[in-house]
């Protein structure tokens, strides 16, 4: 089966508002181009202070996941919505959650971003997620008709295990909605997102923010799809912006088939 995916990539601001119609614009794009499932970035409804992300937080049945719902039902199309800030039953913390949701506008799977990105970089970005995100501590397949969809936020990226586990449950395409930071993105992003599409011979679907939140915070951009040999089929520049490409469900296992690595695992002793 090849199904149409788009990628959406955003300059998310405080601007809750101005992110939702942007958001829209692009999901409706992407269906009147034909994309059976469309991708979100990582906090796509609000990227600003930490006090306002917790102030603003939503339960999963809220007016943002309520509006996504109500898209993908209009649209008639797969959606995953990047991330948003889901209320988390300890104060003054959120979940960092990812939905998968269905053409009938019914949720699929929920995934709650399990690594947290704690940096200070010198002359670039100083960002704590712990300090107002809960982690959460499940690996999540959503089932599609396009193949299992392995779910992954943004630093997640950096554990390859995270994403054996994901291809062992089941996972033909792996989703990575993100805010990579401009100052790590240009070295690392494409090279991490190649190598985990080399790894675990999946497909990758990766978008990412792009471009300048504030005056203290900017995201690479560059979002994009990789096939399971790890070749970039799609890629979006710098700013907001859409990027298509035909995901084939059979390809992965062709790579495999071809390249059987996992059958190759050994066990070893750690030294």
């Amino acid at each position: 089966m090849t199904a149409l995916f788009a990628v959406a990539q955003m300059t998310t601001t405080k601007d809750r508002e101005a992110n939702l119609a942007s958001a829209t614009a692009l999901v409706q794009e992407a269906a009147g181009l034909g994309a059976s499932m469309v991708f979100l970035p990582e906090m796509w409804p609000f990227i600003g202070s930490d006090e306002d992300k917790v102030a603003g937080a939503q339960e999963l049945d809220g007016p943002i996941v309520t509006r996504m719902r109500s898209l993908a039902r209009e649209l008639g199309i797969w959606l995953q919505p990047g991330s948003f800030a889901e209320r988390s039953p300890v104060e003054g913390r959120v979940y960092n959650t990812a939905p998968v949701i269905r053409p009938d506008g019914e949720l699929e799977a929920i995934y709650r971003k399990i690594h947290l990105f704690d940096i200070d970089l010198p002359g670039g970005a100083v960002l704590m997620e712990s300090d107002t995100v809960t982690p959460g501590d499940r690996a999540v397949v959503a089932r599609t008709p396009f193949g299992g969809l392995g779910m992954s936020i943004c630093y997640d990226l950096r554990f390859p295990e995270l994403y054996r586990s994901l291809r062992e449950g089941g996972a033909d395409i792996i989703t990575v909605p993100a805010a990579f930071t401009a100052h790590t993105g240009k070295d690392h992003w494409e090279v991490l997102l190649r190598a985990r599409a080399i790894e675990q011979q999946v497909w990758i679907v990766a978008a990412n923010q792009g471009g300048h939140h504030n005056r203290k915070r900017a995201s690479h951009g560059h979002s994009m799809i990789i096939d399971p040999w790890g070749l970039v089929v799609a890629r979006c520049s710098d700013g907001p912006g859409l990027c298509l490409a035909p995901v084939e469900r059979e390809r992965a296992g062709r790579v495999r088939a071809a390249l059987p690595c996992a059958d190759h695992r050994r066990v070893y002793r750690s030294p």
